[in-house]
């Protein structure tokens, strides 16, 4: 089984503008395909790669150039300094859910076949989404689905989940569809079944908060003319990266300066993002809804 596929592969490992000598991290090494295209292109300079999931580390290969660190990316200014690295020259985050995690059953990550309700990315953090279902209040549970999932029926899904768990807490991905079933609008089933999903994942795993904060610390730690490049699956993570690289700011709130010149951190590299192409997708149909970004630090 193939642990993943990386989407806009050269596109992205392109936007780095690798130097031979260069410092560079990857924040989300997975299977470690954007990390060994890296690495082809290093010589005397340095790799670090960060990814909370354990099972990652079977990827690993011994590479005197390569460091592995099992760590979430929020503790990147953290880790880089304890490891003596006080600045770098690139960083990537490909943002998407590993094949891996998807496929493997137990992890629960997706609705099209029955698992325990888990979806932690790092196995050994304590909140399941059985556990935020089951022990939420209904707000919370439908602001989730809103915000996350941007459900608008979010209050009646967390109505339902507040029904059904009275009858029997939820444990399982059946129990999930059981239970909410009947909201999903007919022929997009499958669209529904995904926002409630992709909501509860990035509750989890706190995902929309852990990507600022190493937004933030990535901006801090790159030289000047050091690149940033993310790839993002869904509109609220695109959201965060594009206002981040336009404004320095998650809001996209533009700040200018006395002669009126917006005022920002980053010199943009591809404006509108760059999507895969017709064959990538034919290639990797989960890759249709990604989107690259590269910027500049000034």
């Amino acid at each position: 089984m193939v642990y993943h596929i990386p989407a806009l592969l050269n596109e992205s490992i392109d936007g780095l503008n690798i130097r031979p000598d260069g410092i560079y991290v990857d924040v989300t090494f997975g299977g470690g395909g954007h990390s060994m295209e890296i690495l082809k292109r290093l010589n005397t300079g340095k790799l670090i790669a960060f990814d909370q999931d354990e099972d990652a580390a079977v990827n690993v290969s011994a590479d005197e150039r390569f460091l592995f660190l099992n760590q979430n990316f929020r503790f990147l200014k953290n880790n880089l300094l304890f490891n003596n690295i006080e600045s770098i020259d690139g960083l990537i985050a490909d943002l998407g859910v590993s094949f891996h995690q998807f496929d493997e059953p137990d992890r629960g990550f997706t609705f099209r076949q029955d698992a325990p309700l888990d979806m932690r990315m790092n196995k050994g953090g304590k909140v399941t989404a059985a556990h935020i279902l089951n022990s939420r209040e209904e707000k919370e549970i439908a602001d989730i689905f809103y915000k996350y999932g941007e459900l608008q029926n979010s209050r009646r899904i967390a109505k339902e989940i507040v029904f059904s768990r009275g009858r029997k807490p939820f444990s399982s991905v059946n129990d999930m569809i059981d239970a909410i079933g009947k909201l999903a609008p007919f022929r997009q089933e499958h669209k529904f079944y995904a926002r409630v999903f992709q909501a509860l994942r990035i509750a989890v795993n706190h995902e929309i908060d852990y990507l600022r904060e190493m937004l933030e610390q990535a901006l801090e730690m790159l030289n000047p003319g050091g690149r940033l490049v993310a790839i993002t699956y869904h509109s609220l993570e695109d959201r965060i990266v594009k206002n981040f690289m336009k404004t320095g700011n998650f809001e996209g709130e533009e700040k200018k300066d006395f002669y009126g010149n917006i005022e920002t951190p980053f010199r943009i590299i591809n404006k509108k993002g760059t999507a895969p192409g017709d064959e990538e997708i034919a290639n990797n149909n989960r890759a249709r809804s990604a989107r690259l970004r590269i910027a500049e630090k000034v």
